[in-house]
């Protein structure tokens, strides 16, 4: 049996997308391999948001071939799209794929190795036209599935390379993501997780559907549990968005809102395309009908421009919103982005210190958001058993640990909450 690895850098999108071949490689009866074992063919899923992203591609590029000079090396995703003619001047590098043609990947590696060629098949971003369907229907977690519904993106953050990696909005037909829900169902899955590059926009390129829909047509799937948004634009939210979430009793609450900035001139440098006073107006709403939900948030520290009274709004407006979660950047210029041409930038130290800050915050909003479930019961789908403790999360994302005398993983169990420990809590089985 021919073998093949993959290594996959970025997002849950390169994830989902990575698992999507790995399904196309098993049909031709091909052994799937851990990336640091002997293969035939090596996949690298690459990413390229930050420069440094791109030397960890051409790292593990270099790396597959050391492990196997014999094999077929295959680079696929946003790097290659970016940068075709710099991953093809890599002497390890046979095939280059962009973010399209995935479902060539087979015949194209078994091709190379037949023939000995070398295939650049990237291209124009521009050219995209339409959601190219690649599913799956196994994953390594039994309990919670990815899935990919949208692709693209047309915000173009100044900061941001991947409308130039991903091209347009593609919207997956509302058919193909009604039959993979139920296929993952039939395979035991409990929570789906929709994902894409911009998800908000799901429906614009189709026309009169939209997200709403999407999360419709799942929550009547027998065996689907939850459905669980990935990071969405604060414009979706509105009443009548939340009220569709409510009424199918399957979402979680809990949102990841990317806020970036709490000021709103660095907003506008950003071209985030909302202000402070409308990002607050958005979670209002949400916990006016979530009102214990999680809302977590990324935000991106020491960005050109950005002064110590604007870092300070940022601050305060975190302060006033508390987050249950924040990851925290410091700003990198990413070459081909129009921030990275922007004259002020801010020195490292300065991002340091504003990022300590921030972080430190975090850890004590994190803890407060946690501890306002002590004594109480929340339903926990447990995904996992380590040493004595059942693993899983809350709806509202909370990692929670419990012991129990059966086994309960892939199982929604309600759970006392009995003690906040490091970010976890640690919880009672009701039965």
């Amino acid at each position: 049996m021919d073998r093949v690895a993959f290594h996959t850098l970025g997002c849950k999108v390169n994830q989902y997308e990575t698992e999507a071949m790995e399904k196309l490689f098993q049909e031709k009866d091909y052994e799937i391999v851990l990336e640091n074992e002997v293969a035939d063919i090596y996949i690298i899923n690459t990413c390229t948001v930050t420069n440094l992203s791109d030397r960890k591609s051409r790292q593990f590029i270099r790396r597959a071939k050391r492990t196997n000079n014999d094999s077929v090396v295959a680079v696929v995703g946003c790097y290659s799209q970016v940068s075709p003619d710099d991953v093809e001047s890599i002497e390890e590098v046979d095939i280059v794929i962009g973010t399209s043609d995935r479902n060539k990947i087979v015949e194209l590696c078994e091709e190379a190795r037949q023939k000995n060629k070398k295939f650049n098949i990237v291209r124009d971003i521009n050219t995209y036209d339409g959601f190219e369907e690649i599913s799956v229907d196994e994953m390594e977690s039994k309990t919670r599935a990815y899935m990919k519904i949208q692709d693209g993106c047309t915000q173009f953050c100044t900061y941001c390379i991947i409308p130039y990696a991903r091209g347009p909005i593609r919207s997956r037909k509302i058919e193909d993501i009604i039959n993979e829900a139920e296929n993952l169902a039939n395979k035991g899955f409990k929570e789906i997780i929709l994902t894409g590059i911009h998800v908000a926009s799901y429906g614009k390129d189709l026309g009169n559907i939209d997200l709403k829909d999407v999360i419709k047509e799942i929550s009547i799937i027998d065996g689907i549990e939850r459905i669980r948004l990935s990071s969405i634009e604060p414009n979706l939210i509105d009443d009548d968005f939340m009220r569709v979430l409510v009424d199918t009793d399957k979402v979680c609450n809990h949102f990841h809102l990317s806020l970036q900035s709490g000021s709103n001139p660095i907003l506008r440098r950003m071209n985030r395309r909302y202000t402070r006073e409308e990002f607050k107006e958005k979670i209002d709403i949400i916990r006016k009908y979530m009102p214990d939900a999680g809302i977590t948030t990324d935000i991106i520290v020491g960005f050109p421009g950005e002064t110590d009274e604007m870092f300070e709004e940022t601050v305060e407006l975190v302060k006033d919103i508390r987050f249950s979660k924040i990851h925290v950047f410091k700003y990198s210029p990413r070459e081909g982005t129009a921030a990275a041409r922007f004259k002020d930038q801010i020195n490292g130290n300065i991002k340091n210190e504003r990022s300590k800050t921030l972080i430190e915050l975090e850890e004590k909003l994190s803890n407060e958001f946690n501890e306002k479930f002590i004594d109480k019961n929340i339903d926990v789908l447990y995904e996992e058993k380590r040493g004595n403790y059942y693993e899983g999360y809350t709806s509202n994302y909370i990692r929670m640990k419990s012991k129990s005398s059966s086994d309960i993983i892939n199982s929604i169990v309600e759970t006392k909450v009995i003690e906040n420990e490091k970010g976890n809590l640690i919880g009672e089985i009701r039965r």
